[in-house]
């Protein structure tokens, strides 16, 4: 929900589209034809969590191309790493601020991703706060 809020507040027009669990997820992009530019992928999700799905969409011709951002509230290492392995394009700790957090939601989606599908270096994949106050 805090997500939603935070798209919402946004200046510039975003379309939303939401799904509970992995498999739902899963169903709505396997059945659209016009692709989003970007998924943000909880890590805590029921049914089907975010590493497995994240593993089902890089394994999906149609899907794998599509930058994944991962929400998530560990920051561990181990976490992070699987992400990155697994091919996720960044790692967001989900910020305790909403100020916070809608900044770095902004940030990410002003990403060119069409013309950036690479992943970034591993120094530069977690991102626990708005960039441009990075120490």
């Amino acid at each position: 929900m805090l997500f939603q809020e935070v798209i919402n507040d946004l200046p510039s027009l975003v379309y939303l589209t939401m799904a509970s669990d992995g498999d739902e997820a899963a169903s709505i992009l396997n059945r659209i034809e016009l692709l989003p530019d970007v998924i943000f992928l909880d890590m805590n999700m029921p049914i089907k969590n975010g590493f497995e799905y994240l593993k089902e969409m890089k394994h999906n011709k149609k899907l794998q191309s599509l930058p994944v951002i991962i929400l998530s509230t560990s920051t561990h290492p181990s976490v992070v790493n699987e992400a990155y392995e697994q091919g996720a394009h960044l790692y967001i700790r989900k910020p305790n601020d909403f100020l916070n957090f809608k900044k770095i939601v902004q940030y990410v989606l002003a990403i060119n991703w069409k013309g950036s599908l690479s992943q970034p270096p591993r120094e530069e994949f977690l991102l626990n706060s708005f960039p441009g106050e990075r120490a």
